[in-house]
C-alpha cells in the first residue's frame, strides 16, 4: 500500500471514529433531555392533580406548618418525589425533607419565578439539603380554603445518569464494531480518491473570495505538494499586500482625522466623495449621511456652496473666505484644487481652514494700533502747541506760561503713563510676566492699601472702608495684587462724586468641587455704567465718560490690565452697576494658587 492511500485510510477512519463519537454524543445528550423532559412533564401532572385533589388548609393556622409537613412526607412517600409548600413570599411551610422553619426564604429561586410568571417553572441545580444535583418542577396554586402559593417537587437525577451509563456502553460496543468496518470501507474509499487536489481546490476558491488567510496544510515533495507550495506562496504575498494597503489606509485615515483643517472631496459626478472629522464639526454635518450625495446637500452653507459650484464648474484652483452659521458666524478660507489623473478630471478636493479667530486678532490689532496712535498724538499735540506758543513768545504774562509748562508736564505724565501701562499689558499678554505667590494677609493688605489712597479720597470727602476678616489670608503676587485693587480703587474715586463712599469686602467660599476662593468686592456710590457699556467695559482704550477719563489722566488700559493679571491669577471678574446708584466690582481667586507643570 502506498504511504498516501495509507495516510488517506487513516484519515478516514478518524473522521469515521470522530464522526462516530460526535453522533454518540448528540444521542447521550438528547436521550438526557428527552428524559428530563419526560421527567418534568410527569411531575407537572403530578402537581395539577395534587392542585385538584388536595386538602388544603390556611397557611397562617397556627398548626399550618406541622400539617403541610406532615402532608408533604405523605404525599413524597406515595409519588417518590420531594414535596414543597411554599408560599407566595417565598417562606417554606411545608417540606418532605428538611424542617421548613431552617430553611431560606424561596422567593428568589429560578422554579418560583417562572411558576409566577407562566405557571409552571422548572429548574436544574445542585442541592445544599440533598448535596446532589437535582430537578426541581414548580406550579402556582391558589386555593379558596386560604392556600396562595406554590407546590414544588424535585428528585434526583441520579437515575437519568444510570440509564445514560448504560446506554454508553452499548453506543462503546457498537462504535468499536463499526470502527473495524469503517477501516475496510476507507481503504477502499481511498482508491478512488483526490483528496488533496480538492483540498487545493477549495482553498484556491477561498483565496479567490480575498480570504487571504487561507493556507493549503499540505508538506509533500510531489507536484502536488508542489502546486499546495505555490498556492501557499501566493496567498503569502496577498496577504502581505494586503496588509501594506491596509496599513496605509490607516495611517491616511488617522492623518484626515486628527487634521485641523477639514477636507471635503467632490467627486467626478459631483458627488461628496470624502469628509473628515474636522469638516464634519465646521459644516456641522455627519459623513456617513452625507457621503455619495451631491455636494448641494450643504445647501444650508449658501454662500459655500456657491464657491465650490464655481470651483467645480471652472475646474480651476480656489482661494477664498466665505463667513458660515455654526451656530454663530465662522469665518471659513476655502482653497480647492482638481484632482487630474491620466488628464482625465476626478473631482475637486477643497481644503476648510477655519480663520475667524485669526482675523478676530487682526482686527484687535488694527484696532489696537490705531487707538494707541491717537492716545500717543493727543498728549504729543497738546505738548507741541503749548510749547509752540511758549517759544513764539506769544506768552508775557509769567502766571500763564507756568500754567502752559504745568499743561506740558501734565501731558507728559499722562503720556509716560500710557506708554508704561501699554509696556505693561503688553508684557501680561506675551505670557513673560510670572506670579511670585506667598500668603498675603488680608486685612493688613487692604490697610495699607486705603492708607496710600486716602489722601485722593479726603480731597472729595469719599468715605473709605474694608470689610475683610482677620484671619483670612490667600496666596499670590502681593504686587499685582497691589496693582489690581489699586486700579480698581482710584477708578472707584475718580467716578464717585463728592461725598459718596468705597468699599472693599472679602469673604472665603468653598467651591462645588471641594476647592476654596476668596470672594472680592470693590463697590462705590458713583455715576454707574450704563447697561450697553458692561460687555466692553475691560476692552483696551474703552472709556465710559471719555470726557471724565481724559480729565482724569486715566489711559484706559486700567481695566483690562486688572482682568488679564486677574485671570494670571487663575480667577474671574465680572461687573455689576446702576447707573446713578454706584457699581460693583466682583473678583474670585483661588486661595491656593496651583503649582504650573515644567
Amino acid at each position: 500500500m502506498k504511504p498516501f492511500r495509507i495516510r488517506l485510510t487513516l484519515i478516514l477512519m478518524v473522521m469515521v471514529g470522530v464522526s462516530m463519537i460526535g453522533a454518540g454524543f448528540t444521542m447521550a445528550h438528547l436521550f438526557k433531555d428527552s428524559h428530563v423532559a419526560a421527567l418534568e412533564e410527569n411531575m407537572s401532572r403530578e402537581i395539577n392533580l395534587l392542585a385538584g385533589t388536595f386538602k388544603f388548609q390556611d397557611m397562617n393556622a397556627p398548626d399550618a406548618v406541622a400539617y403541610y409537613t406532615e402532608q408533604a412526607e405523605h404525599v413524597a412517600a406515595l409519588i417518590g418525589s420531594r414535596v414543597t409548600f411554599i408560599t407566595k413570599e417565598g417562606k417554606v411551610i411545608g417540606d418532605s425533607e428538611k424542617n421548613p422553619l431552617e430553611m431560606d426564604n424561596h422567593s428568589n429561586r429560578e422554579e418560583e419565578l417562572l411558576a409566577a410568571k407562566d405557571g409552571i417553572g422548572r429548574a436544574i441545580r445542585h442541592s445544599e439539603t440533598m448535596d446532589r444535583k437535582m430537578l426541581y418542577v414548580a406550579g402556582a396554586v391558589a386555593s379558596g380554603h386560604g392556600f396562595d402559593g406554590y407546590i414544588r417537587l424535585s428528585m434526583p437525577l441520579d437515575a437519568v445518569s444510570e440509564v445514560l451509563n448504560r446506554a454508553w456502553m452499548i453506543m462503546a460496543g457498537g462504535l468499536v464494531l463499526l470502527f473495524v468496518a469503517a477501516t475496510f470501507v476507507s481503504y477502499r474509499v481511498a482508491l478512488g480518491m483526490t483528496s488533496p487536489l480538492e483540498q487545493i481546490t477549495r482553498v484556491a476558491r477561498r483565496i479567490t473570495d480575498q480570504d487571504y488567510d487561507a493556507r493549503v496544510p499540505m508538506n509533500r515533495k510531489d507536484e502536488v505538494g508542489q502546486l499546495a507550495a505555490a498556492i501557499n506562496a501566493m496567498a503569502d504575498s496577498l496577504q502581505n499586500q494586503l496588509k501594506t494597503i491596509r496599513d496605509n489606509e490607516g495611517l491616511l485615515q488617522s492623518v484626515l482625522d486628527n487634521m485641523t483643517g477639514g477636507i471635503l472631496m467632490i467627486n467626478a459626478e459631483d458627488e461628496i466623495a470624502l469628509l473628515n472629522r474636522a469638516a464634519e464639526k465646521m459644516l456641522d454635518v455627519n459623513s456617513t449621511e452625507i457621503t455619495g450625495l451631491s455636494y448641494r446637500e450643504l445647501k444650508r452653507h449658501y454662500e459655500l456652496t456657491r464657491l465650490i459650484e464655481e470651483g467645480i464648474s471652472r475646474k480651476e484652483t480656489v482661494h477664498e473666505e466665505r463667513s458660515i452659521y455654526n451656530p454663530g458666524e465662522r469665518i471659513v478660507r476655502l482653497d480647492g484644487v482638481p484632482m487630474q489623473q491620466d488628464e482625465s478630471y476626478r473631482g475637486m478636493l477643497f481644503l476648510l481652514q477655519e480663520v475667524t479667530e485669526i482675523r478676530r486678532l487682526e482686527k484687535m490689532r488694527s484696532e489696537f494700533v490705531a487707538n494707541v496712535s491717537h492716545e500717543l498724538k493727543t498728549p504729543v499735540a497738546a505738548v507741541k502747541g503749548f510749547a509752540e506758543t511758549l517759544l513764539g513768545g506769544g506768552v508775557t504774562d509769567e502766571k500763564t506760561a507756568r500754567s502752559f509748562l504745568q499743561i506740558i508736564y501734565d501731558e507728559n505724565e499722562r503720556l509716560n503713563r500710557l506708554i508704561g501701562d501699554i509696556l505693561e499689558l503688553s508684557k501680561i499678554e506675551s505670557k513673560r510676566v510670572a506670579l511670585e505667590c506667598s500668603p498675603v494677609h488680608l486685612i493688613e493688605f487692604f490697610d495699607s492699601m486705603l492708607e496710600t489712597i486716602s489722601k485722593v479720597a479726603e480731597k472729595k470727602n469719599i468715605s473709605l472702608s474694608a470689610t475683610v476678616p482677620a484671619e483670612l489670608f490667600i496666596e499670590g503676587d502681593e504686587d499685582k495684587l497691589r496693582q489690581i485693587f489699586l486700579n480698581l480703587l482710584s477708578n472707584a474715586i475718580n467716578y464717585t462724586h463728592e461725598g459718596g463712599s468705597v468699599k472693599v469686602t472679602a469673604h472665603n467660599r468653598l467651591k462645588p468641587d471641594g476647592s476654596e476662593s476668596v470672594v472680592f468686592t470693590v463697590s462705590d456710590t458713583g455715576m454707574g455704567i450704563p447697561r450697553k457699556d458692561l460687555p466692553r467695559i475691560f476692552e483696551r482704550f474703552y472709556r465710559v465718560d471719555k470726557a471724565r477719563s481724559r480729565s482724569s489722566g486715566g489711559t484706559g488700559l486700567g481695566l483690562s490690565i486688572v482682568k488679564h493679571l486677574v485671570e494670571l491669577h487663575r480667577g474671574s471678574i465680572s461687573v455689576e452697576s446702576d447707573l446713578g446708584i454706584g457699581s460693583s466690582f466682583i473678583l474670585e481667586l483661588p486661595l491656593l494658587q496651583e503649582e504650573e507643570e515644567s
